[in-house]
């Protein structure tokens, strides 16, 4: 090839290939490009895949183990909030309750009390009894009156050196003479196997409803008076009856007791011997 054909032959050369970047820049060959590196795409999708599939098996043992690790963690940390909850809403109860005990201290300025935690319940289902974690090295001794914040509990019924067995006034054994107010009517008050509280020996007279609040009369010489016990339920009248009989409702939850008070500065007193047998009243 001469030297003239050679020049032209690269001067048409040049003339295509800047005829074929103007297309390219104008974007007429996008459609014609897109159709042959179509196959090309095609393939290195299918690679792509195909590592991604195998890289996620091979990593999948790792991340399975690294998401039990975090579940195991977060679980952990989700039980030690919850112990943390329980313990504070425990501690907000205990500031409650010291607070609604010292009110009521404070509300019966001329008795002197121990505060003393429950510890333990009388297993049987026949006796109401609890145990304090108080005893005769801290002043108590048998016979005195157990009070919390709401009314009467019961009395001091034996005693150790460092705790106190505790008689509820819904002991089966338990009777305390109350009167019922606004009605002005003394009664006896007692306990039952099923916890429940029932009012005896009321005058007929007595006008005693439903509402009327039951506390202690100081009759009997075992509890101060005035220190509230509960409400009327119902009232049982016969006409051939000698007295009305009625049912109490407590103030005190039994069942959640926790913490409780001893008025240390009462002296029991005994009159069983001055009581006739034949006496119908405690």
């Amino acid at each position: 090839m001469n030297p003239s054909s050679k020049s032209r032959l690269n001067i048409t050369i040049i003339v295509i290939a800047i005829g074929f970047l103007v297309l390219a820049l104008g974007g007429y060959l996008n459609p014609i490009i897109g159709s042959a590196l179509q196959p090309v795409y095609a393939v290195q999708t299918w690679i792509t895949t195909r590592y991604q599939a195998l890289q996620d098996y091979f990593n999948a043992p790792t991340d399975i183990s690294r998401l039990r690790e975090r579940n195991a963690e977060l679980e952990a940390g989700f039980a030690r909030l919850q112990t943390e909850i329980i313990q504070l809403q425990q501690q907000v109860s205990e500031v409650e309750i010291l607070s609604e005990l010292l009110d009521f201290a404070r509300a019966q300025p001329e008795n002197q009390y121990q505060a003393a935690a429950v510890i333990a319940r009388d297993p049987s289902p026949f006796l109401k009894y609890v145990i304090i974690n108080k005893g005769s090295d801290d002043g108590l001794r048998r016979g005195m009156p157990v009070v919390n914040a709401q009314g009467l509990v019961g009395r001091v019924a034996s005693v150790t050196a460092n705790a106190a067995r505790v008689q509820l006034i819904i002991d089966p054994s338990s009777s305390v003479n109350v009167r019922i107010q606004p009605a002005e009517s003394d009664a006896v008050m007692r306990g039952s196997i099923t916890g429940d509280l029932s009012l005896d020996l009321i005058p007929q007279a007595a006008t005693v409803t439903a509402g009327n609040l039951v506390l202690t009369s100081g009759l009997g010489g075992n509890f101060p008076p005035n220190i509230l016990i509960g409400q009327v339920n119902s009232v049982r009248q016969e006409a051939t009856a000698l007295f009305q009989s009625a049912t109490i409702q407590s103030v005190v939850d039994f069942s959640r007791l926790e913490i409780v008070l001893v008025i240390i500065n009462f002296s029991p007193i005994d009159i069983t011997p001055l009581i006739p047998d034949e006496a119908i009243t405690p």
